[in-house]
């Protein structure tokens, strides 16, 4: 019995092997540069990115003021709270709340005067008037009745929800950036 030592098992690339690899990668290319407008057009425009954060000076407020200013095209409440509704706030029992949050939760500490609260009831998405409304000296939803505390957290009404925290830092003393 003869065998044949000389023939190797391993193939040896050739130049067809070769053009496949190169037509697929240039197939791949050509199919990732097609799709890739399509996926970018979901990217969001410039002028909402250019409204993504908004600086805010509270300089100018005073003790009791409240002010709106216009995020992402939601109003936020940006209130100066008087010490006489930080204790209101604080004095509440977190078992009287229907969505339980207490006062330092909904604030920064050390900057516990400004509440800052998107603008927009939880109930159906109307806007609340205040703050001094209602009978809990805060906000006052007119379409249906919701009314939220000094601290923004629901009350009495139909809304589900404490009013909205909206992400913001500090940058200084009296500057915040919301976004």
């Amino acid at each position: 019995m003869a065998t044949d030592t000389t023939t190797d098992p391993t193939p040896h690339a050739t130049r067809r092997d070769f053009l496949y690899v190169a037509a697929g990668a240039v197939g791949a290319v050509g199919v990732g540069a097609a799709v890739w407008p399509l996926i970018n057009q979901l990217n969001p425009d410039a002028s909402v990115l250019a409204l993504a954060a908004v600086d805010f000076d509270l300089t100018p407020l005073t003790e009791g003021q409240s002010v709106t200013v216009k995020w992402r095209g939601q109003p936020v409440f940006v209130s100066y709270r008087t010490q006489k509704q930080i204790d209101e706030a604080k004095a509440v029992p977190l078992s009287e709340l229907r969505d339980p949050e207490t006062d330092e939760q909904r604030t920064k500490p050390g900057h516990e005067k400004y509440l800052i609260q998107i603008g927009i009831c939880t109930h159906l998405g109307c806007i609340p008037n205040g703050p001094d409304q209602g009978d809990f000296d805060g906000w006052l939803c007119p379409c249906h009745g919701s009314q939220y505390d000094s601290a923004g957290r629901i009350r009495k009404g139909p809304a589900p929800k404490n009013l909205v925290i909206p992400p913001y830092k500090y940058t200084a003393d009296t500057k915040i950036t919301i976004g």
